[in-house]
């Protein structure tokens, strides 16, 4: 069974406009735990649902994170595609 957090945080990450990024305590706030920010990087990792744009969350120092579907270079590719870098 899913958390209501949890469902917070994908709801949160659907929203992320193409083009935008936003950080994983930006998400953890907006979805009402602003002390979250490293179980927002653990549903991340974890997700596989295309619907959730895991690749436009990424972290505070403005790096780009891990991506769990190619690493890095694949995350930053996406982005790169979609204009947000």
């Amino acid at each position: 069974m899913k958390s209501n957090f949890k469902e917070k945080v994908l709801q949160v990450v659907r929203e992320i406009p193409k083009g935008n990024v936003m950080t994983y305590g930006g998400v953890a706030k907006k979805a009402g735990n602003d002390k979250a920010a490293r179980a927002v990087g653990g549903y991340m990792k974890n997700n596989y649902d295309n619907t959730v744009p895991c690749h436009r969350v990424i972290r505070s120092d403005g790096k780009i994170g891990e991506y769990n579907r190619g690493g890095p270079d694949a995350k930053r590719a996406l982005l790169i595609k979609e204009g947000a870098l």
